[in-house]
């Protein structure tokens, strides 16, 4: 089910050939003996309605563990009844309740009805920080490189 979703927002976010991952890899890395993520499943009417799948990071500024959120996403014929606020509630108290500093997410800069969403929620836009990643070639070859003290 989650794989499915997952699908579903890449469709939605233009880019249906980037999912790699497979069932094994969500329940290997969500469902294992070292969980990785947590995921929220919203049903309406008896269907899955959306999902939100987050994990625990941790400020070295505040001291404290924060929630990022990784994907929400509501079906596209679900949309306007409250589900993804409903999911973004729930994840506010868990950050809460343990105690987190922070609730972090990262949106396309395209995506205005999820940037207009965000901001009725409260949220601002860290418009000066920068997302970096390392994927593929890239990180294996830093992390093949030798260490060096310069």
């Amino acid at each position: 089910m989650i794989l499915r979703l997952v699908r579903d927002l890449a469709q939605y976010e233009r880019a249906p050939q980037a999912v790699v991952a497979s069932e094994e890899d969500f329940l290997r890395h969500g469902f294992g003996p070292r969980p990785r993520f947590s995921v929220l499943i919203a049903e309406e009417d008896g269907q899955v309605a959306g999902f939100a799948l987050w994990f625990f990071t941790f400020s070295t500024w505040l001291g404290k563990p924060g929630v990022y959120l990784e994907d929400l996403f509501v079906r596209p014929e679900l949309r306007g009844r409250g589900v993804g606020k409903a999911m973004m509630i729930e994840l506010a108290r868990i950050a809460v309740r343990e105690g987190c500093g922070r609730f972090e997410w990262s949106v396309l800069d395209w995506n205005q009805p999820s940037i207009d969403f965000y901001r009725s929620l409260g949220a601002r836009l860290m418009e000066e920080w920068v997302v970096c990643r390392l994927e593929g070639d890239a990180l294996r070859s830093l992390a093949e490189r030798e260490r060096r003290v310069d």
